[in-house]
C-alpha cells in the first residue's frame, strides 16, 4: 500500500496516518539545502572578544591599566570617581572616559577633578564595545598630552548606566567593577547575574543611608558569592569617604602589579 493509500485509509478510519519522509516535496528539501542559518549575535560577541583581548595586550605592553565601571544610574558611578581621583591622582596618572547616550555633564564634572576626561556619545546604544573603548582611549591619550600629562597608568571608563548591556561586552579592560547602591537592593546579583558574574569586585555604595532602607549587607556578599565566589565586595560611600581608602587600595595595588609583569 502506498503512502496515499495509506493516509487516505486513516482518515477514513477516524484516524490521522503521518505521510512519511518519502513524500516530502523535491523542492522543500533544496530550499532547506539553500538557506543558512547565521548565528549574528555570537558571531559578533566573537569578533568583539578578540578585538578585545588585542587591545588589552596593547595597552599591557604600554603599562596602562584599564578599569570598566558599570552600575545602574544613579549609583553613584561619578561621585565614587571623584572620590578616587581625590586618592589616586597624586600617585598616578589617570584619565577618564565618560559614556552616555547624550550630554557631557559628566566629563565636565570628571575634567573638574584636574584629571584629563573624554565624553564617549554611543548614539542610543546602551554599552561600549572594544572597539568604540579603543577609539576613546585614542582621543583620551591626545587630551592628556595636549595638557602636558604624563603616558596613563590608569585610564577608567565610566560605562553606560544599566546592569545588562554592559556586561555582555568584554571593553578590553584589565578590569570590571560593579557598583551597587543600597536603595537598589540586596536581590540585584540574582536578578541581573551577568554583571556580578564577569566583575572582580562589587563596591556597594550609600553605606551611610543603609539603616534607613530594607538592606542587608551580608545577604547581599552572600546573593554575589552565589554569582561569582571569586568577587571581592567593599562597602563604601562616596559621600562621606567610608571605604574608599579600601577601594583605592585595591586598585592602586592592580595596576601597580599590571606594570610590573
Amino acid at each position: 500500500m502506498g503512502d496515499s493509500e495509506a493516509a487516505a485509509l486513516g482518515h477514513a478510519e477516524g484516524r490521522h496516518v503521518a505521510a512519511s519522509p518519502a513524500t516530502e516535496h523535491p523542492a522543500d528539501a533544496a530550499l532547506e539545502r539553500a538557506v543558512r542559518v547565521i548565528e549574528v549575535k555570537q558571531s559578533v560577541f566573537a569578533s568583539n572578544d578578540r578585538a578585545a583581548d588585542e587591545l588589552r595586550a596593547r595597552l599591557r605592553a604600554r603599562g596602562t591599566y584599564l578599569l570598566n565601571l558599570m552600575s545602574s544610574p544613579g549609583s553613584g558611578k561619578t561621585t565614587t570617581l571623584a572620590r578616587t581621583v581625590e586618592l589616586l591622582a597624586p600617585r598616578l596618572s589617570m584619565g577618564v572616559m565618560e559614556a552616555d547616550i547624550d550630554s557631557d555633564v559628566d566629563a565636565r564634572t570628571m575634567a573638574a577633578t584636574g584629571v584629563p576626561a573624554v565624553q564617549l556619545h554611543t548614539g542610543g546604544m546602551c554599552h561600549l564595545d572594544a572597539a568604540m573603548c579603543e577609539q576613546g582611549l585614542a582621543e583620551l591619550d591626545r587630551v592628556a598630552a595636549d595638557a602636558g600629562a604624563a603616558p596613563l597608568d590608569l585610564a577608567i571608563l565610566e560605562n553606560v548606566g544599566n546592569l545588562v548591556c554592559p556586561a555582555e561586552f568584554d571593553t578590553g579592560a584589565s578590569a570590571n567593577v560593579a557598583i551597587l547602591s543600597v536603595p537598589e537592593g540586596d536581590d540585584k546579583p540574582l536578578k541581573y547575574p551577568l554583571m556580578f558574574q564577569v566583575c572582580d569586585l562589587v563596591l556597594v555604595n550609600k553605606m551611610d543611608v543603609a539603616p534607613y532602607f530594607d538592606f542587608d549587607y551580608d545577604r547581599l556578599r552572600e546573593n554575589v558569592r552565589m554569582r561569582n565566589p571569586h568577587a571581592r565586595v567593599i562597602p563604601i560611600s562616596a559621600k562621606t569617604g567610608e571605604g574608599v581608602d579600601a577601594w583605592t587600595s585595591w586598585l592602586y595595588a592592580k595596576v601597580m602589579d599590571w606594570k610590573e609583569a
